[in-house]
């Protein structure tokens, strides 16, 4: 028998508040109707968290889902960046546990091809579930509060598209001690059951250390037997790849997960970069849209992405961004930068994109005459001499102690002469061509020289986005050094055009007094 067009009234949806409860699809166990979209909204008192369970599912199939479908969503829906999975077909969701107080299931039928649809049961404050997105937080029941006694809870995370490697980080940690943690315990096991491999057993007040999964998936454990309680734990873990990099190469760029489409939310992401000594890090902004300001505060206190010189969240803050910003570039002050994405509950945007470029450590000093360069050789450990140059390519480094050198009169090496600011500078491009194979990447620094000041600095002129390098700033300041001071030798050489030039000017002078003494004489 067909079943019918859904009829005006019949109960499908709501918001769904008491502690615990059932719904399923309109005329379950029969047949589903046509043209059909339902949304139950679970809400339960705030603190709390939603796991939800389907006893029985059948949905008409489709590869994408995109004929009947049912959605579940980790806070309100329709935010898609609340999204937990889409389902269709004959195999149930897993159970899932919010990571909040509030949970939603959309349900939708077309026009054709109706099954029995599905049943399920949700409770508040049930402990363990699967948990999909790229990052969350767990807790143990009631935490901070004592935990129960004879609880057993079990959180199986992984299972997002494009996931890699989960990182587990926690907060807090304190439970019932003893020997060989066989009272109250945390166990870990590298994969979605505990045939995996056991990746640590934990109890007492020392927190465990930081965990990394070798696969996607990662299964937690937590026990506690009829006496003795702590405050338990908080953890919070992350996924690798999307969520989780670090960037040691000269180059290199990434953006949110799964830009350029709506990034999830209740994130914390890191993205690590760290480049040999001496380099400094210079990141481009290539698109940005977030969650924009407070209307309140006018902060950025919904999404934002954070960028800290060094390591650590503990480095200084260069920069707090959100919204539509069109951002100029920002440098590091070290060869350490650390960036990081949070997202809160709600309102997810396209994301961001970005590219960075280290900046190569090296000095460069002029005369009135010429321009000398020199970068530490361990800066630039794997390119030949002939891979840095001047102008041209004749105009190639020496290599003179530990470091590249270039020393070149301002008539060659393809410099010219420019005024800028009303004030004569002459002007070369530094090359370095750091090209792998057929994989084409040559850095270009300007280099500009100001001879009557003897001042001389140099900038980084392609990146990888020229179009905004407009705004680059210097960056390496024509004093400042950092590593091995010049030797005496080259510090004098700096200076001989100078001791030429006064040399000539006194030999003119003694001439001049000379043939004035000799005119007076005759």
């Amino acid at each position: 028998s067909h079943p019918p067009l859904c009829p005006t009234g019949i109960k499908c949806g709501g918001v769904l508040s008491a502690p615990s409860g059932n719904f399923s699809s309109p005329n379950f166990p029969g047949l589903y109707p046509y043209e059909t979209e339902c949304m139950w909204l679970i809400v339960v008192a705030e603190g709390s968290s939603v796991l939800l369970s389907f006893s029985h599912f059948e949905l008409e199939y489709h590869d994408a889902c995109a004929y009947d479908y049912l959605q579940v969503y980790n806070g309100a829906a329709r935010d898609r960046g609340n999204l937990l999975g889409t389902f269709c077909g004959h195999s149930p969701p897993p159970p899932f546990s919010s990571a909040w107080h509030v949970m939603a299931v959309v349900f939708r039928s077309d026009r054709h091809v109706a099954k029995h649809g599905f049943a399920a049961a949700y409770r508040k404050d049930a402990c363990g579930g699967q948990l999909t997105g790229l990052s969350g937080e767990i807790t143990s029941p009631r935490y901070p509060e004592s935990y129960p006694n004879d609880a057993e809870c079990r959180w199986n995370i992984g299972g997002a598209s494009g996931s890699g490697p989960l990182t587990l980080v926690f907060a807090d940690f304190q439970m019932e001690g003893g020997q060989g943690c066989s009272f109250d315990y945390v166990a870990l096991f590298d994969g979605p059951t505990v045939t995996a491999p056991r990746l640590g057993r934990y109890c007492g007040s020392t927190r465990p250390p930081r965990t990394v999964s070798s696969t996607p998936h990662l299964l937690i454990i937590f026990k506690s037997d009829f006496n003795i309680g702590g405050r338990g734990f908080k953890a919070h873990f992350y996924s690798a790849g999307e969520c989780q990099e670090v960037f040691t190469a000269i180059k290199g760029n990434f953006s949110s997960p799964q830009y350029p489409s709506f990034y999830p939310n209740n994130l914390k992401c890191q993205w690590s970069i760290h480049l040999p000594p001496g380099y400094r890090i210079k990141v481009f902004f290539l698109d940005m849209e977030l969650e924009g300001r407070s209307s309140l505060t006018g902060g950025c206190d919904y999404d934002h992405l954070s960028a800290f010189d060094g390591g650590t969240e503990n480095g200084s803050l260069l920069g707090q961004w959100c919204g539509r910003d069109s951002l100029a570039p920002i440098t590091s002050r070290s060869n350490q930068l650390l960036l990081v994405l949070h997202t809160d509950r709600n309102t997810a945007k396209r994301g961001f994109s970005i590219t960075y470029v280290g900046v190569v450590p090296m000095n460069v000093s002029c005369t009135r005459t010429d321009f000398h360069i020199q970068i530490p050789m361990q800066s630039l450990a794997q390119l030949e001499r002939n891979r840095i140059y001047l102008g041209t390519p004749s105009c190639a480094a020496r290599v003179v102690g530990r470091n590249f050198k270039i020393h070149t009169r301002f008539d060659t090496c393809g410099t010219e002469s420019q005024r800028r600011n009303n004030t004569s500078v002459i002007v070369s491009t530094l090359y370095i061509d750091f090209s792998v194979g057929d994989q084409e990447d040559i850095h270009q620094y300007e280099v500009q020289c100001e001879p009557k000041r003897k001042e001389a600095s140099v900038t980084l002129i392609a990146g990888p986005d020229p179009s905004r390098l407009s705004q680059a700033e210097n960056l390496v300041d024509a004093q400042q050094w950092v590593g091995e001071a010049m030797d005496a030798h080259e510090i004098k050489s700096q200076d001989t055009s100078d001791i030429v030039f006064i040399s000539i000017c006194i030999l003119a002078g003694l001439l001049m007094v000379i043939a004035v003494v000799g005119l007076v004489l005759l």
